[in-house]
């Protein structure tokens, strides 16, 4: 009998995610990088180790300052730039290439920074189901969080960084293999930690932090076949209809159901994907009582009707080419 799952394990088992690392970044001031917005499917991060960044938006407007210890994950790939804040013309930077990893270098002799920088990498029908959750950018601090246990997941983030700080600068055996596996477990230490700060942010993250709302995000992830209703789902929570969503909405930005709808469309997309059932079938799997109404909801959001998806996907093309 398999154990039973949090709601992050289901949402990664739906939504698998591959980390990558890309590039070490040791420069001094002054530097700058100009990242390009990524492909549908990836999601950019980058780990501070030495020093400190500020960060500039697609549009050109400044962001934040990010130090040591922090952590920034662009969920929806966008182009940004990052530099040191002096703005000084950068030193150029030359690329040297190790067994494991890239390194990026340039000889300016102002403020240190050491950096590394990747992706996560997901088919693009997941990806846009995730940043449908999560902020548009999200910096999570471990140098100023409270760590208050050895199992805390501040505690976990750390050693994880400190241990992809000592892999990418020694070209070990299996070393690529272990950065890149450190990277995919980045993510969801991330996302666990992020869900237990005292002021999460908003979206999935924000609402997993709130334990009166638990009881629905469990029934909702883990059998999304179930037909729910807003007072079914208010009910398990002990609250009111109208405090159910109205807490729903002000945690979430949206509502029950349509976190109830984007999980059923991812399953029943990789049911397509990896499966021999038939629509109907499926469609009765995750909630739909009808296949007509299954296959109205699915090319709504999909963009393609579910046996065009199957038809893309056994081709390795459209939305599930990563």
């Amino acid at each position: 009998m398999s154990p039973p799952l949090d709601w992050l394990s289901r949402l990664l088992q739906m939504t698998p995610v591959r980390g990558q690392l890309d590039l070490r970044c040791q420069y001094g001031a002054p530097w700058r990088i100009d990242q390009d917005a990524f492909s549908d499917g990836e999601m950019a991060y980058h780990i501070v180790l030495d020093g400190s960044a500020s960060l500039v938006g697609e549009n050109g407007e400044e962001l934040q300052r990010i130090v040591a210890g922090d952590i920034l994950l662009i969920p929806n790939g966008e182009a940004h730039t990052l530099h040191d804040g002096t703005g000084s013309r950068p030193r150029p930077a030359k690329s040297r290439v190790a067994s494991n990893l890239v390194f990026s270098q340039n000889a300016g002799r102002g403020e240190h920074l050491d950096m590394l920088c990747g992706r996560f990498v997901l088919t693009p029908a997941h990806a846009r189901l995730l940043r449908r959750y999560l902020p548009k950018r999200l910096i999570v601090q471990t140098r100023n969080s409270s760590i208050t246990t050895e199992a805390d997941s501040g505690t976990a983030l750390i050693r994880l960084v400190s241990l992809m700080q000592s892999e990418s600068a020694a070209d070990r055996l299996g070393g690529r293999a272990m950065l890149d596996a450190l990277s995919t477990a980045l993510f969801t230490i991330t996302l666990r930690f992020a869900s237990e700060l005292e002021a999460a942010p908003p979206g999935l993250l924000s609402l997993a932090g709130f334990p009166r709302l638990a009881p629905a995000l469990d029934a909702i992830f883990h059998d999304p076949g179930q037909a729910w209703t807003l007072p079914v789902l208010a009910a398990r929570c002990n609250m009111s209809r109208a405090t159910f969503v109205r807490l729903f909405q002000e945690k979430l930005g949206m509502s029950a159901n349509d976190l109830l709808t984007d999980i059923r469309m991812m399953l029943s997309a990789n049911e397509l994907r990896t499966g021999n059932a038939s629509t109907a079938a499926i469609a009765e799997s995750v909630g739909y009582q009808s296949e007509a109404a299954f296959q109205r909801a699915f090319k709504s959001h999909m963009g393609v009707t579910p046996s065009r998806w199957r038809k893309q996907s056994m081709a390795g093309e459209g939305g599930e080419r990563t």
